[in-house]
């Protein structure tokens, strides 16, 4: 199994937790973005798979699982940053916004994959 020992040490998992949160304070700052129900839950429950997968892959306790669940955050990674593109084009997410969740979904994604490669080298 992996080199942590809590859920906390992982820092795409930290990462994860900051964007699900920054996903959640868009809804504070845009009135079109807070009446579109559908499009809110959906860019939120995308942010929100990305730590809880990491999560759960973590709490799996073998590193074939953890890395399949981190391939499944990564999926949501990309499926936040699809959405952060649509809101922007449609005008509930302003440029500074849109470049900054996309860069941190970007540098998630990316340390997710590091970690995959880790995992994958890894022996117990």
């Amino acid at each position: 199994m992996s080199k942590f020992n809590t859920i906390e040490e992982i820092q795409c998992w930290q990462e994860g937790i900051k964007l699900a949160k920054q996903i959640y304070d868009l809804k504070r700052k845009s009135e079109l973005f807070k009446r579109d129900f559908s499009f809110i839950d959906q860019i939120q429950r995308a942010s929100i798979s990305i730590p809880s997968n990491i999560a759960e892959g973590y709490e799996r306790q073998s590193n074939q699982e953890f890395i399949h669940f981190l391939y499944i955050a990564k999926g949501s990674c990309g499926e936040v940053r699809t959405q952060l593109f649509i809101g922007y084009e449609i005008g509930y997410i302003i440029k500074p916004d849109f470049e900054n969740l996309n860069l941190l979904c970007l540098k998630i994604s990316k340390m997710i994959m590091s970690l995959i490669k880790v995992l994958r080298t890894f022996k117990p």
